[in-house]
């Protein structure tokens, strides 16, 4: 598992937490749940860019030379904890650009991956060919068992027709690839501004061609990507991610998930959680509700619950695979308590078939029903029969140990060796078989529970 840990970040002062199969991180408003959701994000969706990797030139004249070349993949294990460390320091510099803020908000700010390094092994295999204009130009292997990788040019030199740079990097990023791939995993977020960006998909479409229009109308001198990401500069990472994904869902729905061929059964409990089916059809996005197919609604048509699993939904469908962590900033919004406990039995049932989950929440109903789902993994005969009368299947049922869930709180901080003082850390709630201490919930159902049983058994102040 990795470990990651932030300091000054938002009001967060310092505070670690564990990626888990399904991680869970709770707590009031304002102590930074989404900071930390979007500065992981961030980081898994860009840390090659972050982490450095310098094939040695007497290697790379070698492959011009004779055409191939082995490189001893133990050379750069060895220097890993270097790589990781270096590589967070750079992108911990780059955190105002994630959250589309100032410098000076984020001056202090540091992000830390911690991997066991000395457990560090590379990708059994790898392969990846590059080439242009039809034809393979070179190859990167690594066998299952070696610990070596090749690089083999599959045309001559002189044909090769590509900057050594941009072979220099394909080169990096495919030793990055073999060495930390399998330990940060594909990131999908489903921002809490989701249900807003799918309203407004069409508007976001149009500005964004009337843009294109703009720009091809202007000097040839101007760079349209960069006035592009001039505009899009005013909002957070995740949130332009959303965008991006909802502007794309026509050819996104083209493509078909693992999940979309080897489990359309959990499609089907979607689409009963939603009351119906999305459908893009010509660039125009509707949801059809179950009991009136012959209806297409818009998504401004459409209940704040059918855009707000929208993203989730196409993700499951289109996209998902095994070995990705799913993000979902609050997957309770505009959800009944009902939608809410189905949407973690969703999650649960992601859990086991191999994609990582990672939510903030606020929702009493959520931790509870994953508690649910954790107690019953205990398979008594008691708790399947239960199981069985309530509808549970053990495609739901959760292993305790595949769970972590911090709680975003005030407590007491070091921060560099000064004295400590009251920040938001985030502490680890005890799980067991028994479920999940969620001490930031029961608090509040205590209190409520207290003045209702006064009101209803409590002594008249008459008396």
């Amino acid at each position: 598992m990795m470990k990651i840990e932030i300091k000054q970040l938002g009001v967060i002062g310092k505070a670690e937490f564990t990626l888990a199969d399904l991680t869970i991180i709770c707590g009031e408003n304002n102590t930074g749940k989404t900071y930390a959701t979007y500065a992981l994000y961030g980081f898994l969706d860009s840390w090659q860019r972050f982490f450095s990797i310098r094939i040695p030139d007497q290697e790379f004249a070698s492959l011009l030379s004779e055409g191939s070349i082995q490189l001893d993949l133990q050379k750069y294990i060895s220097g890993a904890r270097k790589i990781v460390k270096s590589g967070c320091k750079r992108y911990s510099e780059h955190l105002p650009h994630i959250f589309a803020s100032s410098e000076k908000r984020f001056k202090d700010s540091q992000f830390l991956a911690h991997l066991d390094f000395k457990a560090i092994q590379p990708a059994s295999k790898y392969t990846r060919l590059m080439g242009a204009a039809k034809t393979d130009l070179f190859s990167i292997n690594k066998h299952s068992d070696s610990s070596f990788v090749t690089i083999s040019l599959l045309v001559e030199k002189k044909k090769l027709k590509i900057p050594e740079e941009l072979l220099h990097e394909v080169i990096s990023t495919a030793i990055k690839d073999i060495i930390f791939g399998h330990y940060f995993p594909q990131p999908f977020i489903a921002s809490a501004e989701r249900t807003g960006v799918a309203i407004f998909r069409n508007e976001l479409n149009f500005a964004r061609n009337r843009l294109l229009e703009e720009i091809n109308s202007k000097e040839k001198e101007l760079n349209p990507l960069r006035f592009l990401s001039k505009v899009y500069s005013d909002y957070a990472l995740p949130v332009k991610s959303n965008v991006e994904f909802t502007r794309q869902l026509e050819d996104i729905s083209r493509k078909e998930s693992f999940i979309s061929d080897q489990h359309p059964e959990l499609l089907d409990d979607f689409a009963d959680i939603i009351g119906g089916e999305y459908v893009v059809k010509k660039d125009e996005l509707y949801f059809v509700p179950k009991k009136k197919a012959q209806i297409k609604l818009t998504m401004d048509e459409s209940s704040s619950a059918v855009r707000s699993l929208l993203d989730i939904g196409f993700y499951i469908r289109h996209k998902a695979a095994e070995g990705d962590l799913l993000m979902v900033d609050e997957p309770e919004l505009n959800l009944h308590p009902e939608n809410q406990r189905r949407v973690a039995r969703l999650f649960a049932r992601l859990v086991n078939l191999g994609i990582k989950v990672f939510i903030t929440t606020h929702s009493d109903y959520i931790i509870k029903e994953l508690n649910t789902l954790i107690m019953l993994n205990q398979r008594q005969d008691r708790l399947m029969d239960i199981a069985e009368r309530e509808g549970y299947m053990e495609s739901e049922f959760l292993d305790s140990e595949k769970v972590r869930v911090y709680i975003a709180e005030e407590g007491l901080v070091a921060l560099d060796g000064a004295r400590r003082k009251r920040r938001i850390t985030f502490n680890q709630a005890d799980i067991s078989e028994d479920g999940i201490e969620a001490r930031s919930f029961d608090t509040t159902i205590q209190e409520m529970n207290r003045i209702q049983d006064e009101i209803v058994w409590g002594e008249s102040s008459e008396d």
